[in-house]
């Protein structure tokens, strides 16, 4: 037999590409990592616990070096390693920030001292740093407007207030900018372009810890809590960890334990907040794949899409459901469409004769069972509306990414999203299916009892009575969703909804 083409030797095999696959390739041999190791350790920092590697999905980041335990600190960073405004009040650029009128934001100061420091190269103190940090970002700010107007509705527009902020940032910072022309031998136009303070901006906004700091009279009011934790910024997020991350006012360290155990020579990741992927991408550019917090969002005008344009009291109700917030951050996420969505459908479904109890609906109560099927049938069709609409954008990003080669990355960073957006609907429509269930139910509970017949439920067929899967297949629905299923049902049980 050939030497390793036994069965143990493929056994062995399987095993090890499936630890290439989920395990890190170290990094730490690389020059920047040297370097930077080096630095950090001038600063009275030495890593123990992880070093940095590149793994598949996630790219550059931390792999734990032993196995960690609950509670276990993995990182902590002295205050000396961190860019915060007082590193730049230190700096050359303190005497020029201390004078100028009105005070500069702390954001404008930090992403002054970054330009600055990355246009002085070699003869930057923080160059270690500077080196490591993405030389590019995919933020929407830095997309392609082609590829911005493949966003979702929401995003999008969330997208251009974020581009027309950016660029707001930048004009209103030039004669700031100009003022510091006695420290740079090169015109300052040619140093602090929209290009540099761009990547400055998305440095900060993306990879900055909180750090309350005290309020200095040199700086505007708005908030001072920017951090830049050199290396600790490697760690990469998973809705799915928890960790405690925080500065001890004590060690004078920014200091992060972990809330779980992580094996060895695993990536280990923080958790940047129970973020949705339009929230992720908008903010950090990227999307969370599997992610148990994505949803989709239902506009205005989507949601009145199924509703009939002959009720008179519409004008009212979308009145009312502004007037209590129940216009906004309606959703379909993993377990179906969302309490609040399925809420204002409820209100906008009431019959005329109805109206008058439009407050016991965003109370929770149930109005009519007519009312609870409508704003289900409402439900159903908005979702499939999305599920042609989601796939019919598939199809163009599919086919741009054959013509606009170029835009690859991007292009494929959007298709995720919508990707991701397909499998919530999908998941979202099946549940709304389910729902159905009773309904017909009770079509045929009153159909037989006038006709005096006995009726075969679901339960007899080998199903489960709410409809669909065997018992224990079913899914986990929202509680407002069990509660509608529940009431359905009884409605069955006690007699027939339809004369």
């Amino acid at each position: 037999m050939k030497k390793g083409g036994g069965r143990t030797s493929r056994i062995r095999r399987r095993k090890l590409f499936r630890c290439s696959v989920s395990r890190g390739v170290n990094e730490s041999y690389k020059p920047e990592f040297i370097e930077l190791k080096k630095w950090l350790k001038d600063r009275k920092f030495e890593d123990t616990n992880l070093i940095p590697a590149c793994f598949p999905g996630t790219g550059r980041g931390l792999m734990s070096k032993t196995s960690l335990r609950e509670g276990q600190m993995i990182i902590s960073l002295p205050e000396s390693c961190l860019i915060t405004t007082d590193t730049v009040i230190r700096s050359y650029l303190g005497t020029y920030i201390a004078k100028w009128q009105p005070p500069p934001s702390p954001l404008l100061a930090l992403c002054t001292f970054l330009v600055s420091e990355k246009h002085a190269g070699d003869q930057s103190l923080w160059k270690p740093y500077l080196e490591i940090l993405p030389q590019a970002y995919t933020c929407p700010v830095c997309l392609e407007p082609e590829v911005v107007n493949l966003f979702p509705k929401p995003l999008k527009a969330k997208a251009e207030e974020q581009r027309a902020r950016v660029q707001e940032f930048f004009s209103s910072s030039r004669d700031f900018f100009s003022s510091l022309q006695p420290l740079f031998s090169e015109a300052v136009e040619s140093i602090f372009s929209y290009r540099a303070l761009l990547w400055a901006w998305c440095t900060v906004n993306t990879r900055a810890v909180y750090v309350k700091h005290r309020q200095r009279q040199c700086f505007s009011t708005e908030p001072n809590t920017y951090a830049l934790a050199p290396y600790l910024d490697l760690l990469n997020h998973s809705p799915e960890v928890q960790v405690k991350g925080a500065f001890n006012e004590e060690t004078r360290c920014y200091e992060i334990r972990t809330a779980s155990n992580c094996r060895k020579h695993e990536e280990v990741f923080i958790c940047y907040g129970p973020h949705d992927n339009q929230r992720l991408l908008l903010e950090y550019g990227f999307v969370s794949i599997h992610n148990p917090h994505a949803c989709v969002y239902v506009s205005e005008d989507i949601l009145v899409k199924y509703l009939p344009t002959t009720d008179k009291q519409m004008n009212k109700k979308i009145s009312i459901l502004k007037d209590h917030d129940f216009i906004e951050n309606l959703t379909f996420g993993w377990d179906g469409p969302s309490w609040r969505l399925l809420t204002a459908l409820k209100l906008l479904c009431l019959e005329a004769e109805e109206f008058t109890c439009w407050k016991k609906v965003l109370l929770g109560e149930v109005i009519s069972d007519t009312n609870e099927k409508t704003s289900l049938v409402i439900a159903q069709k908005i979702c499939q509306y999305f599920i042609e609409e989601t796939n019919a954008m598939l199809r163009k990003i599919s086919h741009m990414k054959d013509e606009e080669v170029t835009l690859l990355n991007q292009l494929t960073l959007v298709e995720t999203l919508w990707t991701e957006e397909l499998k919530i609907l999908q998941a979202s429509a099946e549940i709304l299916n389910s729902l159905q269930t009773p309904f017909r139910v009770l079509v045929r509970v009153g159909l037989a009892q006038q006709q005096g017949q006995a009726l075969l439920f679901p339960a007899a067929t080998g199903k489960d009575a709410l409809g669909g899967r065997s018992a224990g297949q079913h899914h986990s629905l929202p509680s407002s969703l069990l509660c509608l299923q529940g009431h359905l049902w009884k409605s069955a049980m006690e007699g027939p909804l339809f004369n």
